[in-house]
């Protein structure tokens, strides 16, 4: 979440007053539509956290606390990049004196939440650095997303997987999404709010012509299956035990708009696998789905380990259909606020992969 708003403007938009969703005060924890409006809050948390550092605000004049006290959360700990101690991310509990309205398994006791990119002048070179690692699936080597799943690790070998929620936006989301899929792996299935996660393709959807962009996509599986096969080995791939295959299990939510270029291919990639079994030609698509180009021709190539971060087996995958949300707005399309609200039209679907 980028912005090169006024600093009136941006304190008005790190106010929970002004910007959260501050209709939600009685909350139903079944209502997915509650669930989503918290989650994003609590990311916000992490957001504001970072940007009250950075101005020094502290005690009463801090903003962030606002944004988890509402929904009777407190602040664990922040999570830190030690590269340059910027704060990217919360670790949120559960009030103990609201305890009494636990619910396992529909209330979470702990939520772990983590920004995106801000340009703010202490972490804005670190946060672009580990965007263009997004770009170069090596996500997985960085600080943060270690100081990420050691967070993770702890919570859940405490209380269980159950017990545990994962939510961010852009950057911060392909962090969630990069724990998640590792934790899946250990048989661990964490709930999982991602917003505007970024999708490292070209935006096909934005082609106009309906037969065109299905032969794209057609021919991008066939080169993807075949560089598969022929790196990898075809039984490999097929196999249950191999890693995309351990992680079907893990079905996370997925917000996306279609007017957002840098999450909007989300919608094709599911659209086209469904296409694709419709066809009769599902196993291509096993192949393709599992990994990129670039990723592949990385690991060949040069003989760097690299992890795609976006792609993932199964998602309950949610669009943004509501008429704003088709403004030619980069920033209001890809930002974060847009999930706060409560008169948004969605549509959604489940994914689930199938060997």
């Amino acid at each position: 979440m980028m912005s090169f708003q006024d600093p009136k403007l941006k304190q008005k938009k790190n106010s929970f007053v002004n910007s959260g969703p501050v209709y939600l005060t009685t909350v139903d924890w079944k209502n997915a539509n509650h669930r989503r409006s918290i989650a994003a809050s609590l990311v916000c948390g992490a957001y504001v956290l970072e940007n009250d550092r950075q101005e020094n605000r502290q005690g009463c004049e801090a903003l962030a606390p606002q944004w988890w006290e509402f929904f009777n959360f407190q602040l664990l700990y922040p999570l830190i990049d030690t590269n340059d101690f910027s704060i990217f991310g919360a670790v949120y509990e559960f009030k103990p004196e609201v305890v009494h309205y636990y619910q396992p398994g529909v209330i979470p006791r702990y939520v772990i939440a983590f920004r995106g990119t801000t340009i703010k002048k202490h972490s804005v070179l670190q946060d672009v650095w580990l965007d263009l690692k997004i770009f170069e699936h090596g996500l997985h080597q960085s600080t943060r997303y270690g100081v990420a799943m050691l967070a993770v690790q702890t919570l859940v070998s405490a209380v269980g997987a159950s017990n545990v929620w994962l939510t961010g936006h852009s950057l911060g989301s392909s962090i969630a999404m990069l724990v998640g899929k590792n934790m899946a792996k250990t048989g661990n299935y964490l709930e999982s709010y991602l917003f505007n996660t970024p999708f490292i393709r070209p935006p096909i959807d934005k082609i106009e012509c309906v037969e065109v962009k299905r032969g794209v996509r057609f021919a991008s599986s066939l080169v993807k299956a075949g560089l598969t096969v022929a790196m990898k080995g075809y039984k490999e791939n097929r196999s249950p035990d191999d890693p995309f295959t351990a992680v079907s299990a893990w079905v996370p939510n997925l917000f996306v708009n279609p007017a957002d270029l840098i999450c909007s291919e989300y919608i094709g990639y599911f659209e086209h696998r469904d296409r694709m079994e419709y066809l009769g030609v599902s196993g291509i698509e096993r192949l393709a789905t599992q990994t990129s180009v670039t990723g592949l021709l990385k690991s060949a190539i040069f003989g760097i380990e690299s992890e795609v971060v976006h792609v993932v087996p199964s998602a309950c995958l949610t669009i943004n259909r509501s008429p704003s949300s088709k403004l030619p707005n980069f920033m209001k399309a890809h930002g974060l606020q847009q999930w706060l609200r409560d008169d948004l039209l969605l549509q959604s679907k489940i994914y689930q992969y199938r060997l």
